[in-house]
């Protein structure tokens, strides 16, 4: 005798596996509950169940803790480098990478152009704009001399402080007088290099690494070594203590926590093994921790610096990609080197606005921040997802991509027979703006690699611009 509710399940999972085959569910995308759905079919929740567990136990769909059910995408993790390379001779940047920094930095500042790769969230749905402008309406209004009288180090308290509080969900146990505010994270990972090298050094760096790194080592004449990074692994450690052993190298630097361009996490015990080589070697790690607040799991996986027990981890990072890009606040912890870089950034800078500081750290104190973060964080996780689902569905078969664990960044592999530069060159030409991967290498590597972004709306001109990007992948290879 035919099982009736056995038979409406399969029915129901094959109708649901032929939209997704076909594109109607595309990846990424987010199915009905299981009651709404059981609502709307007039079905058994066990039946909508059934079907849904069914397409789940054959990778086509995932299962997410208070958010529901969403369509997988087919897309595999980009390959991985050989971990246990001898690390290559240390060199300058080439003047080819440097030149093509320049030139993607000068079209994504065209007001026409199609952005789909600059890490700057641009709309104020990603920014508490509202609450942080009634709170600096207020500071103006009852404390104007902030405004008038001149700013000196170390900075407010009650943002130090604040710092500090929040510095808990990330592992750490940090000291108010400890924390040194600057411009942004740029001009704390500026100085944490001044500090520890001199001209002539070599550094330690990731392979890929975030490319404006590449232009601020090259601007202090200092020269790199390329360590292989992986989504899964991070910097391949094994080739990192062979460096400093050999005392090859003066300084690290490094992004565990949500890696840029990666998108993802150095595992736990790997953050404290670097911890360790920092330490047994005596050689700095320079941490930048700039989207490490922006992981989509809770409790937070703990940065390098919470296992550093004797000063040799600097940890950099600011609030421009959470709160307020355009007040430049950032801070460091520069552990055993907190004197020298506190004096470096007094010669440099002076100190940072006490005004924007005052504000800041009131918006920290009424608890608004931990909200907005978890919004946040839902809010990109979201959107990776869909730009995910675009590559699936746009780019030629073969092409592969991270699977994010935070932030708004996705690194793609092309397929053989793709290359990123090419790529770039043919999106220019079209007004639309991606990274190529070589951009992320000193020496110019990852060139069948590209960096996306998903820090903006999907708008119709967008997901366009994807699509098209996806039509010059598919030429390259006809």
């Amino acid at each position: 005798m035919l099982d009736i509710s056995n038979s409406l399940y399969l029915s129901l999972a094959e109708e649901l596996r032929s939209a997704i085959s076909d594109g109607r569910l595309p990846a990424g995308s987010r199915l009905p509950s299981v009651r709404e759905a059981a609502r709307n079919r007039n079905l058994s929740i066990n039946t909508v169940l059934a079907a849904y567990r069914h397409l789940e136990a054959r990778g086509q769909l995932e299962a997410r803790p208070q958010s529901g059910y969403f369509v997988r995408s087919r897309l595999l993790s980009p390959s991985a480098p050989p971990m246990h390379l001898k690390p290559a001779r240390a060199q300058t940047a080439e003047v080819a990478v440097l030149d093509r920094i320049e030139a993607v930095l000068a079209a994504q500042s065209n007001r026409d152009t199609i952005d789909l790769s600059l890490a700057c969230p641009k709309s104020s749905d990603f920014y508490p704009g509202k609450p942080l402008s009634r709170l600096a309406a207020d500071f103006a209004r009852r404390r104007p001399e902030l405004l008038t009288d001149y700013s000196l180090p170390p900075g407010p308290f009650v943002l130090r402080r604040e710092i500090c509080r929040h510095a808990h969900d990330l592992g750490m146990t940090l000291e108010p007088e400890n924390i040194i505010l600057t411009n942004g994270c740029m001009e704390a990972l500026q100085l944490a290099l001044r500090v520890v090298t001199r001209p002539g050094d070599t550094i330690a760096l990731e392979s890929p690494t975030y490319f404006n790194l590449i232009s601020l080592i090259d601007h202090l004449g200092l020269r790199a070594i390329e360590v292989p990074t992986h989504p899964g692994q991070g910097m391949a450690l094994d080739a990192l203590e062979l460096l400093l052993a050999e005392k090859r190298v003066q300084a690290v630097v490094t992004m565990p926590s949500v890696h840029n361009p990666l998108g993802t996490c150095m595992p736990l015990a790997a953050k404290q093994r670097l911890a360790a080589l920092a330490q047994t070697w005596r050689v700095p790690v320079i941490e930048d921790a700039l989207y490490a607040e922006l992981q989509y799991t809770t409790p937070l996986q703990p940065t390098v610096k919470s296992f550093d027990t004797d000063g040799w981890v600097i940890l950099c990072t600011s609030y421009t990609k959470t709160l307020a890009p355009g007040f430049r606040v950032g801070w460091m912890e520069a552990g055993r080197f907190r004197r020298p870089t506190a004096a470096m950034k007094f010669s440099a800078s002076l100190a940072q606005p006490a005004f924007l500081g005052e504000v800041l750290g009131a918006f920290l104190e009424t608890g608004g921040y931990a909200q907005h973060l978890r919004r946040l964080r839902r809010l990109y996780a979201a959107q990776v997802d869909r730009l995910r689902g675009l590559i699936d569905r746009s780019f030629p078969q073969g092409t592969c991509a991270t699977e994010p664990t935070g932030g708004f960044l996705v690194w793609v592999e092309l397929p053989p027979g793709c290359d990123g530069n090419r790529l770039c060159d043919d999106a220019l030409k079209r007004g639309i703006t991606i990274t190529p991967g070589s951009l992320f290498s000193p020496s110019g590597r990852h060139r069948s690699h590209i960096r996306l972004s998903a820090c903006h709306h999907f708008t119709e001109r967008h997901v366009h611009a994807l699509l098209t990007l996806g039509e010059f992948a598919h030429e390259q290879l006809r």
